[in-house]
Formats: C-alpha cells, structure tokens, sequence
C-alpha cells in the first residue's frame, strides 16, 4: 500500500473563511436558540430566568401550538404533493420537441423567478371578494383568505405554484438522462404511453424525485412571507403555521424563551423526517 499523502497544515486555512461564515451564521444562532429555549427572556430577548423544560411543556400542553402542528402538516402535504405533481406534469409535457417548446419551458419555469411576497400580493387581488377574478370566473362570493375553511387551501396553493418552477427544471434535468432507447424498445413491445410512464419514467426519475422530495418537504416548513402577506395566520389561527407562531411569539408576544423552544422543536422535526426519508431510501431508489 502507498503511503498516505501529507496535506500541508496551511491547506487549512483555506476553510477557515467558510468556517468563520458559518459560525456567525448557522453555529452561533443555533445554539444561542437551543440556550434561550431554556430561559423566560424579557422583551429585549436577553435571558432572565433559567426555567429549564418548562418552555417545551407549556408549548406541549398549549391548544394554539397543537393546532400549529396540526396546520403545518397539512399544509406541507398539500404543497409538496402539489408542486411535485406541477414540476412532474410540465416536465414531462416539455419533453417532447414541438412548436413553442421554448416559450413553454420558460412558463412553467417562471414561478422560480417570482418573489413569494409579489406572488402573494397579485394572489390577494385575485382572491378579492367583491372584485377578484376568481370569484368573477366560478359565479361565486366567497371570502376566500377570511374563511377558516378555505383560507388554508389557498396560502398551500400558492405556495405550491411558486415551488413548481424549480421541481420543473429538477425532473427536466432528470428527464433528460433517461435514454430514449428504452422507450423506442418498450413501444416495440406495445406497452403504451401510460405504462411506459409508470415503468420507465417514474423508476428512472426516483433518484431527483427523492431529492426533490427532501427539498420540498424542507422549504414547506419554512415557507413564512405568502402567510404573512396574505392571512398574518388567521383567521382563527387556521393558517397558523410553525414558522409564523415563531415569529408572532417573538415579536409580538415579546416571548423569545417560547420561540426559540418552537424552534428547536421544528428543527426536530425536519431533522426526523429526514432521518427517515434517507432511512427508505434504499428500497424505493432506483440507481
């Protein structure tokens, strides 16, 4: 065997600059989070009272955290189904040379380029009650975004159309690397488009769909500015997720020691999630 190759001490400090960037920015803000969530703070954030758990319990015994839970799975699945069923459906109507193919791929991929907060806004004005689109379309009067019953379905919408734009480009990319042999060899053989797909192109694309399914799961838990711009998690705390409670308990309520609790609790989580999603991996990834 060869010997082992000496690295020069000094090839170290070429890490020291992203290593100092991710200290100030991910490594000090975490723990500061995980040493709050231990303490009741006064309304500047600094730590006052070591109460140790208490936060995590009172947060466990509260109804409005419980429904935040509640909401913010929902919400996750209705956008993670949605926009990786949008990303997929485009892909695979873009992949197929025709007139327009340009102009198309571009649509579909425009949601990317939007900022959620323009989005959100064009989205209430199309929502409006008395002057909306929507409404004015379907011969309705619904008060779309102040209805408990709707209000959430129409902030996961959304946010669903806005995330479509990057799966579209992910399962373009992996539509991309299947080799069209097997599609001309399978035709041959009479298997039809629907059974080519379901055969071929899904076990083809479960590599990007894994990743993307990991990506999107991460991004819903975190989406924040469509629910501030449009519902601020009303009305009745129907669209009351994780990440807004975050926010309104820290600063509104002035409680950080509640927040970073919150916090930390939605970091276990996605944590778990993903734990598990790499845990089935192996038995539904085609490589």
């Amino acid at each position: 065997m060869g010997k082992r190759k000496h690295v020069p001490l000094t090839s170290y400090l070429y890490l020291v600059p992203s290593l100092l960037i991710f200290a100030v920015f991910l490594f000090y803000p975490f723990f500061k989070t995980l040493y709050l969530s231990l303490f009741m703070t006064n309304k500047m954030g600094q730590a006052k009272l070591f109460v140790g758990l208490q936060n995590y319990t009172d947060l466990l015994r509260s109804a409005s955290f419980l429904n935040s839970l509640k909401v913010t799975l929902i919400f996750v699945v209705i956008v993670v189904f949605g926009s990786m069923v949008l990303g997929l459906t485009a892909a695979v109507l873009c992949n197929r040379a025709f007139p327009g193919i340009r102009a198309f791929s571009t649509a579909y991929a425009l949601p990317m380029a939007i900022a959620s907060s323009s989005a959100a806004m064009i989205f209430k004005i199309m929502l409006h009650p008395a002057v909306g689109i929507v409404n004015k379309l379907l011969g309705l009067d619904i008060n779309w975004l102040n209805d408990p019953a709707t209000a959430l379905y129409c902030v996961a919408i959304l946010t669903a159309w806005l995330n479509s734009g990057i799966n579209f480009l992910y399962f373009s990319a992996g539509l991309g690397n299947i080799d069209e042999t097997i599609y001309e060899r399978a035709s041959v053989d009479g298997a039809s488009g629907v059974q080519q797909f379901f055969s071929l192109t899904l076990p083809g694309l479960s590599p990007i769909m894994f990743y993307t399914l990991v990506v999107n799961i991460i991004q819903a838990f975190q989406s924040f500015g469509q629910i501030k711009l449009l519902t601020e998690g009303g009305p009745s705390e129907s669209t009351n997720v994780i990440v807004y409670s975050i926010y309104r308990d820290a600063f509104f309520n002035y409680r950080f020691g509640n927040a970073s609790a919150q916090s930390v609790i939605l970091f276990v989580i996605i944590m778990l999630i993903t734990l598990v999603m790499f845990r089935l991996e192996k038995k539904g990834v085609s490589y």
